[in-house]
């Protein structure tokens, strides 16, 4: 039965995060005015249904880690309580925030990056990485704390045929920083600018945005060509050029113009539902990532879920493809030290609700 159940899981893994690029997420961090610090993120998958759920984790929650081949990887205990989203299985918690202002989410890293090469000797101190998330949540309360426990484990995927993974770890002092693992080794990178998108790796993508230097929020003005006045055909023209499609890097490019020329919110609920308009324009219509005839599952979009995770105010908001209403879990109004841990679907029916107006 143990057999037949991994069989299944390493299954799910490989469709989780295939190899193709099919799968996507863009995130983005506000600050607003009164020093509210939020990170957003979409992600999205166009080849089945993700069976995303919730998940709230207690004080002391004990897991242990899948590992190619075997269910008896690391085990660890949560020392601190979490609320997380995940995907496929329950233990694949891909983006979350513990009690004490911790967040981490999992981003897809096709064709870059690299694992060390799993060792059944280390097993007990290996973690495969749709778990990661999951251990360093209920494992650390800042950065500081994320930077020295990486190196302490053996990340892993279970299925070899599976993508790398890269992530985005954030705290409440406005840090926040992006894992890659690189020949096997763990490497860290400080991201200044709060986007993340997937391949290929960080430092690229930073450096990619220098092609786009004339870009700038507004208008261009009137000019003079020759003996003729050009002018724009309407507002925006200082953004002339932004790339428009949904590859990973035109994303990254897109949701850090995006980021910056957005107004700063007063408050964390104002920068909240900012962060949910900006990310508005990353859903990925269904058909767009396949060819023409050749889209085969029956899901509404490609974008499966949207979060915006309030750190300062430990406040974790999401909306769905099947329901665009936002809802939110609001950590301090659970107590970890006595909450069982539980998992739901994100959505109870899959249907976009849509309310009648009664005209008298």
């Amino acid at each position: 039965m143990k057999h037949i159940f991994l069989i299944g899981l390493i299954a799910i893994a490989a469709i989780a995060f295939p190899t193709q690029d099919s799968n996507a997420c863009t995130g983005i961090t506000l600050k607003a005015k009164d020093g509210s610090y939020v990170v957003a993120r979409t992600i999205e998958w166009g080849g089945s249904f993700l069976n995303s759920q919730y998940v709230i984790v207690p004080r002391g929650y004990k897991q242990q880690s899948f590992v190619p081949g075997g269910t008896d990887g690391m085990a660890f205990t949560a020392r601190y309580g979490y609320v997380g989203l995940s995907v496929e299985q329950e233990q694949f918690v891909v983006e979350g925030i513990n009690e004490v202002g911790l967040s981490a989410g999992l981003f897809y890293f096709p064709q870059y990056g690299q694992y060390e090469a799993y060792d059944a000797a280390n097993k007990n101190s290996t973690i495969t990485d749709l778990q990661l998330v999951s251990w360093i949540l209920g494992s650390c309360k800042n950065i500081d704390e994320v930077k020295k426990a990486i190196p302490q484990v053996h990340v892993t995927a279970i299925d070899p045929r599976a993508s790398t993974v890269h992530w985005r770890f954030a705290d409440e002092s406005g840090q926040q920083i992006v894992l890659e693992f690189i020949d096997g080794k763990p490497i860290f990178y400080e991201n200044k600018l709060g986007v993340l998108t997937n391949a290929p790796d960080f430092k690229w993508q930073i450096t990619n945005l220098n092609n786009y230097v004339n870009l700038s929020p507004g208008s261009t003005p009137t000019k003079e060509f020759g003996n003729i006045t050009l002018s724009q055909f309407g507002a925006g023209s200082g953004l002339l050029g932004i790339p428009g499609d949904i590859t990973p890097p035109s994303r990254f490019v897109r949701a850090a113009f995006y980021q910056i020329s957005a107004p700063q919110g007063n408050s964390a609920k104002e920068t909240v539902l900012q962060c949910f308009h900006i990310l508005n324009n990353f859903d990925i219509p269904i058909g767009a990532e396949f060819s023409i005839g050749k889209i085969t599952v029956d899901i509404p979009s490609a974008t499966q879920w949207t979060t915006a995770t309030d750190v300062s105010n430990r406040v974790i908001y999401y909306r769905t493809m099947y329901n665009s209403n936002i809802r939110r879990i609001n950590l301090k109004d659970i107590d970890f030290s006595k909450v069982k841990y539980q998992c739901a679907p994100l959505d109870k029916v899959k249907e976009e609700p849509i309310l009648d107006i009664k005209i008298k």
